[in-house]
């Protein structure tokens, strides 16, 4: 599996700095060309663009981003129409906020705006998601569910725009526990990786590999060697030999052969006792 373009895919689990250091945002802002980058923000997930908004061009303007724009998209006529296209293709990089990410696949899927943004991904432009901007980026999407026991019930999924295939993305990880419907995701569709992203931590992900950036980390669930998976209509799903790795800054994974990139172990601490 792989990206479907040439372009990076910075995919955010939520919550990223935007007032300190903001490493995921100046990433982001150096794949889409540095100081001549044009940054489109699209805020089609959120319910109050108004307060979104701003707070975006705020954080791009203190990285030193001397164009960037926002664009809410509030309707599919808007995501159709010619002038939205011709604002789109301006843009160095693209950079979709949180917010409900049903907004952004029922207004965008399909329309001229998703089109467009597959194609020029192809030929290099760079994506960047937070949170529901996160989530709408793989085929299969997260769209709700529980963060207790593994079962049916524990996770709602439908279509994302897939921009990265093969896998199902969630977020907010590690801050709201939801290891549990990631585990029902992957159990009902064990062909897709499961991912998850701790706020402040992106996936730089360019073509067959991610890097792990951010505070964070990213907990991968494979179910591609599983020896037995067993999902009832009620109750706990079971699951047997199914792989987890976590993985913080610095790693990275190979997502054609499903495994992680050891490149450097740190040296275990002096054992003084």
């Amino acid at each position: 599996m792989s990206t479907k373009g040439s372009g990076h895919l910075v995919i955010i689990g939520g919550n990223e700095d935007r007032e300190g250091e903001c490493t995921v945002l100046r990433r982001f802002v150096d794949l889409a060309g540095g100081p001549a980058a044009w940054i489109l923000v699209i805020g089609t997930a959120t319910t109050v663009p108004d307060e979104i908004g701003p707070v975006y061009l705020a954080a791009f303007d203190s990285i030193g981003v001397e164009q960037v724009s926002f664009l809410s998209l509030d309707d599919r006529a808007e995501a159709n129409a010619r002038e939205t296209i011709a604002q789109v293709e301006r843009a160095t990089g693209v950079f979709f906020t949180g917010g409900d990410q049903v907004r952004i696949t029922s207004i965008l899927g399909g329309s001229a705006v998703d089109t467009f943004l597959h194609r020029a991904h192809e030929r290099g432009l760079v994506l960047a998601g937070t949170s529901a901007g996160a989530a709408m980026m793989s085929g299969t999407m997260v769209v709700g569910g529980t963060d207790t026991v593994p079962t049916m019930a524990s996770v709602v999924l439908g279509p994302g725009l897939e921009f990265l295939p093969g896998v199902v993305i969630d977020m907010h990880f590690a801050e709201r526990g939801r290891l549990a419907r990631l585990l029902a995701a992957v159990a009902r569709y064990p062909h897709d990786l499961g991912i998850g992203i701790d706020e402040d931590t992106a996936l730089i992900v360019h073509r067959n590999c991610f890097e792990v950036l951010g505070s964070g980390a990213v907990t991968i669930v494979d179910a591609g060697e599983a020896t037995s998976l067993v999902v009832p209509e009620e109750g706990p799903i079971a699951m047997t030999g199914t792989l987890i790795h976590v993985l913080p800054a610095g790693y990275s994974f190979d997502l054609s052969t499903r495994r992680p990139i050891i490149t450097h172990v740190p040296d275990a601490p002096d054992d003084d006792s």
